[in-house]
C-alpha cells in the first residue's frame, strides 16, 4: 500500500471524512477552523464554509444538506448557508461537557458520544441517539471522550471509541430499535501507539482506528486482532473514511493541535489529507432520515 499525501490542509483537527458518491467528492471538517471543506479528486478543486458553529462532527442528510454535531448542540445545515438550525443539546445542564464524534446507522438514525473538555480523563462523556422524529435518547454513559464509531456490514455491532481508556468498545445493536446491549471491550491500544480517536467498518468487517499521537492507522479483524498498520509522516491522526469510484481508497485526515513549534516544523504535513489504496471495499455513508 502506497500512501498518497492528497492535500495541503494544514487544519487543526481534521475530522469525519465523508464521501458524497453522486460528486464523486469528499467532505470533512477542520474542528479548530469550525469549516467545512470540499475535495474534488477529478480537478483538485477546493471549497471552504464556515456554517456559523463550533463543529466537531459531520453526517448526511441528503443532496446539500446536512446533520452538524457542534460544541453547542446538534444543527441542521444546508450547503452554503452562513448558519445552522439549531436542534437539540443532550448536555445543555452539564457544565464542561459537549458533543463529540458521531456517525449515522443503516437505519438512518444519528448516533452522537460527548466529552467532558475540561478534564479528559473524566467518565462524564456519553452516547446518544438521535431518531428521525428528533427524539434523544441516552443509550450509555462512562466515557473518557466517546470519540469514533462504526457498525458491522450487518449492523448487527457497534463500535465505539472510549479515547483516554485507550480501547474500543463494541455493543450488540438492535437494529429494528436503536437499542445497545452487551457491552465488551473489542480492542484495547498500547500506551506507546496514542489514543484511539476516529474510527470506521470496512465491507469485509475490518475495524480502522487513527491513533492520536500515534503515527498510524490500525485495521482490526472482526475478532479484535490487529491485521495491518498504516504509518504516517504525522503524529496526530484523526479519522479515516473510504471513498473513490471503488469506494477502495482510504482517506485519513489529520492534525497539528496540541503540537509544539518544534514538532510543527519536524511535521510539515501535519494537519493534511492522506488517501492510501487498501484493496478493500468500504461501505457507503447513510444518511440521516430526518
Amino acid at each position: 500500500m502506497e500512501l498518497e499525501h492528497v492535500l495541503a490542509a494544514q487544519d487543526e483537527a481534521g475530522e469525519t471524512p465523508i464521501w458524497v458518491p453522486e460528486e464523486q467528492a469528499l467532505y470533512w471538517i477542520d474542528i479548530g477552523g469550525a469549516r467545512i471543506r470540499r475535495y474534488d479528486p477529478a480537478s483538485g478543486a477546493t471549497r471552504i464554509w464556515h456554517p456559523g458553529v463550533p463543529v466537531t462532527a459531520l453526517a448526511r442528510r441528503g443532496p446539500g444538506r446536512w446533520l452538524l454535531a457542534t460544541k453547542t448542540g446538534l444543527c441542521f445545515w444546508t450547503q452554503g448557508e452562513s448558519r445552522a438550525e439549531f436542534i437539540a443539546d443532550p448536555e445543555a445542564v452539564r457544565p464542561g461537557l459537549r458533543l463529540n464524534d458521531g456517525s449515522v446507522d443503516p437505519k438512518g438514525r444519528f448516533l452522537a458520544g460527548t466529552m467532558n473538555e475540561r478534564d479528559l480523563n473524566a467518565p462524564d462523556g456519553s452516547l446518544y441517539r438521535l431518531d428521525p422524529d428528533r427524539t434523544l435518547h441516552r443509550l450509555d454513559t462512562g466515557y473518557a471522550v466517546a470519540n469514533g464509531m462504526g457498525w458491522s456490514p450487518d449492523g448487527g455491532t457497534l463500535y465505539v471509541t472510549d479515547m483516554f481508556r485507550r480501547r474500543i468498545l463494541a455493543y450488540d445493536y438492535d437494529l429494528a430499535t436503536g437499542a445497545v446491549s452487551g457491552r465488551r471491550v473489542f480492542a484495547t491500544i498500547p500506551e506507546d501507539a496514542g489514543l484511539p480517536d476516529g474510527l470506521v467498518v470496512d465491507a469485509e468487517g475490518g475495524v480502522w482506528s487513527a491513533h492520536w499521537g500515534g503515527w498510524r492507522v490500525t485495521r482490526y479483524a472482526p475478532d479484535g486482532a490487529v491485521e495491518r498498520e498504516i504509518r504516517l509522516p504525522v503524529a496526530n491522526i484523526t479519522c479515516m473514511g473510504f471513498g473513490g469510484r471503488g469506494l477502495d481508497e482510504l482517506y485519513i485526515t489529520t492534525a497539528w493541535f496540541l503540537l509544539s513549534a518544534a514538532e510543527r516544523t519536524a511535521q510539515p504535513q501535519a494537519g493534511d489529507l492522506f488517501r492510501v489504496k487498501v484493496g478493500i471495499r468500504g461501505i457507503p455513508e447513510p444518511c440521516f432520515a430526518g
